[in-house]
């Protein structure tokens, strides 16, 4: 077994809401001198800068993982998280088929920015995508576990796009290996606050934005950074683990 520290929600310039500086080599630059391991790519309903990360990061050491964070038709934010680009590009066929047709508007919403690994501009993404897909959050849940992904609801703990926000409450028979709390809160705090979370293990995510927002607040115990072996942690199967700074799971 081997210990992992990983940031696992991350947005580039393909979200309108991230900083320019959010390009691949200065991602890579970034979580390498913060000590993480593994990151996850989740931009809004979009995965086209994945691919980009994965290359800049090659002979790093550094493990990308492809994810994206959806927003259902609820306005719950989900992490997808998946091990190859063939399982997030099904899934990006499955999201564009229902997010809405409307056009992005980059002097309201932000450019969205699809680029090479060097960080250079390829495209723009014409397509809105800071808005709800039409895509319940059961079946979210479902077709991304059924794809052999990780579906992680994000920032329960935040008033805006979560779970508990957004449904009043999470659903009795919800099955997720893992709810993601904020950086604002510990695990402590929001077991506290949220009773109701209390069956669930828990990640925290930075949500970064900006470069130093990529703090890897989640080391794992694993034998190496795949979507099994994350799964595994979470359960607190065979040997694995998962922590949150120095605490419990």
């Amino acid at each position: 077994m081997r210990t992992f520290v990983a940031e696992l929600h991350i947005h580039t310039v393909l979200s309108a809401c991230a900083e320019i500086e959010m390009i691949p080599p200065l991602i890579v630059q970034e979580a390498l001198e913060a000590g993480v391991d593994c990151i996850a790519i989740t931009d809004h309903n979009a995965s086209g800068n994945v691919a980009a990360v994965q290359e800049a990061a090659e002979g790093t050491g550094l493990t990308v993982l492809p994810g994206m964070e959806l927003q259902t038709r609820e306005e719950v934010h989900v992490l997808c998280l998946f091990d190859t680009l063939a399982q997030i590009e099904a899934w990006q066929s499955i999201v564009d088929a229902r997010l809405p047709d409307r056009e992005n508007e980059p002097e309201i919403f932000g450019d969205q920015l699809i680029v090479t690994a060097e960080g250079d501009f390829l495209r723009r993404e014409a397509r809105l995508l800071a808005t709800s897909v039409d895509i319940s959050f059961d079946e979210a849940v479902g077709r991304v576990r059924e794809s052999g992904g990780l579906a992680i609801p994000a920032h329960v703990d935040r008033k805006v796009d979560s779970l508990i926000a957004n449904l009043g409450f999470v659903p009795p028979g919800l099955e997720v290996e893992a709810l993601s709390i904020s950086s604002l809160i510990t695990p402590d705090e929001a077991r506290e606050r949220f009773p109701q979370i209390a069956r669930f293990p828990l990640i925290q995510s930075g949500d970064a934005h900006r470069l130093d927002e990529i703090v890897g607040a989640n080391v794992f115990v694993v034998e190496r950074p795949s979507i099994d072996e994350l799964r595994m942690a979470l359960q607190g199967r065979k040997g694995r683990s998962v922590r949150i700074r120095g605490k419990d799971r």
